[in-house]
């Protein structure tokens, strides 16, 4: 049992002639919560278990790795303000903009990221792969690859993932 999905961010933004079904808005709507550092056990089953998140820290594939990038947002930062979001393309992948404030914990740096969004889903609309691009872009060299998959393979070791729906409610999510 995961949970109930209990999305927070529901009043989605879209580009002008940009309309999104029921089942867009509640993958956007979840994906909004979870750069939002409001993971949840059951927002995370609209994944695929081998889905892969990538941005320019990490590409995680597989359900351990990814749980654990959305679950460390809380444990890395003390806020995460959304400054802006918008839906510019509803077909598959989803692309948004979306710009946000990150403040870090123990020392307050702020930092402010304006990233591209693509959410790929599968054919059963499940999650299969997520790039956070910032600035539009995502590192492409061997060097810069190598630390992206040991991050994704380091940050699990240290983020722990609630096993069940009230092990997630006790932490809030």
């Amino acid at each position: 049992m995961t949970g109930v999905l209990n999305i927070e961010n529901t009043d989605i933004q879209t580009a002008s002639g940009i309309s999104l079904t029921d089942q867009q808005k509640t993958v956007v709507g979840s994906v909004l919560d979870l750069f939002a550092g409001r993971p949840s056990l059951a927002k995370l089953q609209l994944w695929r278990d081998d889905a892969t998140f990538t941005d320019p820290l990490t590409i995680a594939t597989g359900r351990d790795r990814y749980q654990a990038q959305w679950y460390g947002l809380q444990s890395a930062f003390s806020s995460i303000e959304r400054l802006s979001h918008s839906v510019t393309d509803a077909g598959n992948p989803i692309l948004m903009d979306m710009k946000t404030k990150y403040t870090v914990k123990g020392i307050g740096k702020e930092q402010t990221i304006q990233s591209v969004i693509a959410i790929y889903l599968d054919a059963q609309g499940k999650i299969e792969k997520l790039e956070d691009r910032w600035n539009g872009e995502l590192p492409d060299s061997k060097i810069a690859n190598a630390f992206r998959h040991l991050n994704a393979v380091t940050v699990p070791k240290m983020i722990s993932v609630p096993k069940n729906a009230e092990e997630d409610a006790e932490r809030g999510n």
